[in-house]
């Protein structure tokens, strides 16, 4: 794969810059989505991740692969392995996003590396997008694709690492096929193997519909501001080490020291199984709906 990765390193470096409006109506869509009872209004300041839903990658139909995703090309190098998903993200909160505002996004790639798994070749892709309006910066962040193979068997149930027994918050949650297509629906995400069964099970070799990585993360960094509403996030990461799925309830946590700024969070399955692993960082003051 040397001279393939080769060629598809020669995107390192290339930019991309976008404009987007700060919608009301997909704050407030997003704020239903996750159970919300406040609605954002222009003005409102977006709680932290909330900024995940804008900038979808838009393509026509005719431009939709098999799975879901765009066709490969374009910004993204076209990375011939066909399944792709989102490793995890470092992200870093200097203001938020106000809804009503417009906002530019300019995204670089900046390392495309091989490697093999478990379950065969990867590649992962790592890009910095920075997030800034008139008065300045917003959000600067990491991200890690990855690509895989094509799944030769089904999934095996994972058994471990095991997530950490002690905690501070904890909270249950049940996932079902309209929470998984609403998200899909509010980031413009066409990825089958969050809202087609048969797909995820037949093609993909899940055992059920899967439950995207940045919801997961979207509720682990929820679960704290709902905790300790007087301080909000001033850095986030986190990564995805196994799926989780609809056909059974997860558990989301964080771990937080007296006295601490730093909280550890995670999202274990129902067997206690890690599968989501999360770091924040706290500062005052909270992230406010209203003015």
């Amino acid at each position: 794969m040397t001279a393939e990765l080769n060629y598809l390193r020669t995107w390192i470096g290339r930019t991309q810059v976008e404009r987007e409006f700060v919608s009301p109506r997909l704050a407030q869509q997003l704020a239903a989505t996750l159970d919300y009872e406040d609605v954002p209004r222009a003005g409102s300041q977006l709680p932290p991740l909330w900024h995940w839903a804008f900038f979808p990658h838009i393509v026509s139909q005719s431009q939709v692969s098999v799975d879901g995703h765009p066709t490969r090309g374009g910004f993204l190098p076209p990375v011939p392995l066909p399944r792709r998903m989102w490793a995890g993200s470092r992200v870093r909160f200097e203001r938020p996003l106000v809804v009503g505002s417009e906002v530019t996004r300019t995204s670089q790639i900046l390392d495309v590396a091989a490697k093999e798994g478990r379950t065969g070749k990867l590649v992962f892709v790592r890009l910095r997008h920075e997030l800034e309006d008139l008065e300045g910066p917003l959000i600067s962040e990491e991200q890690d694709v990855v690509y895989r193979e094509s799944a030769t068997t089904a999934y095996t149930a994972a058994t471990g690492p095991t997530a950490p027994a002690a905690f501070t918050w904890k909270r249950e949650i049940v996932p079902d096929p309209v929470l998984l297509f609403r998200y899909s629906a509010d980031t413009f995400n066409g990825h089958r193997i969050h809202y087609d069964r048969n797909y995820a099970q037949e093609q993909e070799g899940y055992p059920a519909l899967v439950v995207h990585g940045p919801l997961t993360a979207t509720l682990l960094i929820d679960l704290v501001r709902r905790s300790v509403p007087g301080e909000s996030i001033a850095s986030f990461s986190f990564k995805a080490v196994n799926p989780l799925f609809d056909c059974a309830p997860f558990f989301i946590y964080a771990a937080r020291a007296p006295g601490s700024t730093e909280v550890k969070l995670w999202a274990a399955n129902s067997n206690g199984v890690l599968c989501v692993d999360a770091e924040a960082t706290l500062t005052a003051p909270a992230y406010i709906f209203q003015k």
